[in-house]
């Protein structure tokens, strides 16, 4: 008899690559406000709300929200996968996994954005 496991793992090339793109779009994302806090971007909010107003920076800023969400789901996923054995406890830690950062992404554009 065939055992199908509900919750399956996805490892291989696919979710090793990106891991690898997201943690370059996050470090580029570091350095573009890296570089703008030393410009003087933060000097009072509305120098900060003016440069986080600008369009290119809220499509950064959601690609870095993006990146980092999938990165953190790659990784997590493997954990889970990796050391909780039972099925039913597993799929509850994927999905409460996946609604913890669907919320938090959502809240970091929330909170990027209402500036």
């Amino acid at each position: 008899m065939v055992r199908k496991t509900i919750v399956g793992a996805h490892y291989g090339l696919r979710d090793w690559m990106a891991q690898r793109i997201t943690a370059a779009v996050m470090a580029l994302f570091t350095i573009i406000m890296a570089a703008a806090l030393l410009r003087g971007a933060a000097a009072d909010y509305q120098t900060w709300a003016g440069f986080m107003s600008g369009g290119a920076i809220r499509f950064a800023a959601f690609i870095f929200i993006v990146s980092v969400c999938w990165h953190a789901w790659v990784g997590v996923r493997d954990i889970w996968m990796d050391y909780v054995k039972h099925t039913g406890v597993r799929l509850f830690l994927h999905v409460a996994t996946l609604l913890a950062l669907i919320g938090e992404a959502g809240w970091a554009a929330q909170v990027l954005w209402r500036i």
